[in-house]
């Protein structure tokens, strides 16, 4: 059975909207961490605006070595209602998106990787998909923008790893907590 892992780029109040210019500035050393998750990876797991993005820069990007050619070679599964046609080694998730991913799941072969694709992640956490979440928490409060955890959905979780990347930047890896709270008798 497959693993889904979500990995996020995040402010300290939880944004993760657009992350590009405020990681400017920034220089955590991550590139092996990175590089890790996608080679342990099967399949990239992409919501629409992500698919968009990548599927935009990779194919064509230079200079990227090993890396892009595993991101460009993995299968890609993209959750989508608008998208027709998809390229990039892409195939759109049919019919109930929650009901696909539990089919993907079950399915051998590597970890389901998912990068940013935050309203989709949040549509997978709701539903109890994920089991690991990687936050690369940056020193930075912007005070606005969409934030990953923003519906009042209680997810309780328990930290596996932390590490300092440097710049002020943590890596926090959770996993779904177990239930420990004792059953209330009516």
């Amino acid at each position: 059975m497959r693993r889904l892992i979500v990995t996020e780029f995040l402010t300290l109040d939880g944004v993760y909207d657009d992350s590009t210019p405020w990681q400017s500035g920034y220089n955590p050393d991550d590139g092996q961490f990175k590089r890790d998750e996608l080679f342990e990876s099967g399949a990239l797991l992409l919501g629409r605006v992500t698919y968009e993005g990548f599927a935009a820069y990779w194919p064509t990007a230079t200079g990227t070595g090993a890396f892009g050619e595993r991101m460009n070679s993995l299968p890609k599964f993209v959750a989508t209602t608008t998208l027709r046609s998809l390229e990039w080694n892409a195939v759109a998730l049919t019919g109930d998106v929650v009901e696909a991913v539990e089919a993907l799941k079950r399915q051998e072969g590597g970890n389901l990787l998912v990068y940013g694709s935050g309203t989709f992640v949040q549509t997978l956490l709701r539903h109890g998909l994920v089991d690991e979440l990687r936050l690369m928490v940056y020193p930075l409060v912007l005070g606005s923008g969409k934030r990953l955890f923003a519906d009042g959905d209680r997810l309780p979780l328990t930290l596996t790893a932390s590490r300092n990347l440097g710049d002020g930047v943590l890596l926090l890896t959770y996993q779904p907590a177990t239930d420990t709270q004792p059953e209330q008798e009516p």
